[in-house]
């Protein structure tokens, strides 16, 4: 494949959705981070997205959806809770899980039962399924288990000549994947913290439970043990031992720090600080792994963050990274 191209504006979106019809692949951001998009009913383009990232067939994809409507004639139940969800988080970072329909290729949902869905908040997104006039089936735009991007240049960085376009625009601004939330049996189950933190849910739709509900296929992306991580060798430490491991790894190979509130462990070691709040460090966490990564850094030494419900979806990227 060619170069992939750099699109933006109101022509950038309409190209992006002639390519999209056409059975393409292009890159476009949400508000969380960069989904790299394929007609979702069409199993030919999605398996081009497989294809694309390395990704293995085994893990589902979100379809993306303009409206309600829209997401209602890809499930075979919507339950009254799924319609209170909708009301209050869409458009935004909420997947829903669902009994699939018919209409849902296997290639979409890894064979399994259920379908994800989501109607991002992106003004682009938005604009570039308006145009689409159809779902796409977008996981994020990197190489499978690589750190997702938040800019259109770091989805080049892993994708350039392998996809048709990235449609530019700008950093994402929360920097974290969709929290997940299956309503297939029972209660409610949280299968990936996000953006959206847990109480929020709650305050919808009561007591959530946590996990696979069963083994067998996976209902939602991102729940392999390693995911969202760099190439690094990456340690989690508490706050106090943050420069003793980083000095210790740098006698050894090159060495970044991520930090928080942790002095810098000085010497060579790479180190860039965070914010000090769980929607500011989310916004920049992506971000800075990659750049320490393009640094040359091996090892990678992050300063383990707080607990609350507000650092949940951190804690869960940086302990798969970790893995």
């Amino acid at each position: 494949m060619r170069a992939t191209r750099r699109l933006s504006g109101a022509d950038g979106i309409a190209e992006a959705a002639r390519l999209l019809r056409e059975g393409g692949l292009v890159a476009f951001p949400t508000e969380t981070v960069y989904g790299l998009g394929a007609l979702a009913l069409d199993p030919l383009a999605v398996r081009g997205i497989y294809a694309a990232k390395g990704r293995p067939a085994t893990n589902p994809l979100i379809v993306h959806v303009r409206e309600t409507a829209d997401a209602r004639e890809l499930v075979s139940r919507w339950p009254p809770v799924a319609q209170r969800l909708a009301e209050r988080f869409w458009p935004g970072p909420l997947t829903l899980v669902l009994p699939r329909t018919e209409r849902v290729p296997d290639e979409v949902t890894a064979g399994g039962s259920t379908v994800a869905v989501r109607s991002p908040a992106h003004p682009i997104a938005r604009q570039l399924l308006a145009a689409v006039g159809a779902p796409l089936a977008a996981p994020s735009a990197n190489q499978a288990e690589h750190v997702s991007p938040t800019t259109a240049d770091h989805v080049l960085a892993d994708l350039d000549g392998r996809i048709d376009a990235v449609l530019d625009g700008g950093p994402c601004d929360l920097g974290i994947e969709s929290t997940v939330l299956s309503l297939v049996h029972g209660a409610p189950r949280l299968l990936r913290a996000g953006s959206l933190p847990r109480p929020q849910l709650e305050a919808i739709c009561g007591p959530i439970e946590t996990g696979a509900a069963s083994e067998g296929v996976a209902p939602s992306p991102g729940m392999h043990r390693r995911h969202y991580a760099p190439a690094a060798t990456v340690k989690l430490v508490e706050p106090a031992r943050v420069s003793s491991v980083a000095r210790q790894l740098e006698l050894m190979v090159r060495t970044g720090a991520l930090l928080r509130v942790s002095e810098p462990p000085g010497g060579d070691v790479e180190t860039l600080r965070l914010a000090g709040d769980a929607a500011g460090y989310a916004r920049g966490l992506y971000a800075a792994l990659r750049e320490l990564e393009s640094r040359g850094c091996t090892a990678i030494v992050i300063e383990q963050v707080p607990e609350g419900p507000e650092w949940d979806a951190i804690r869960d990227r940086l302990s798969r990274a970790a893995n």
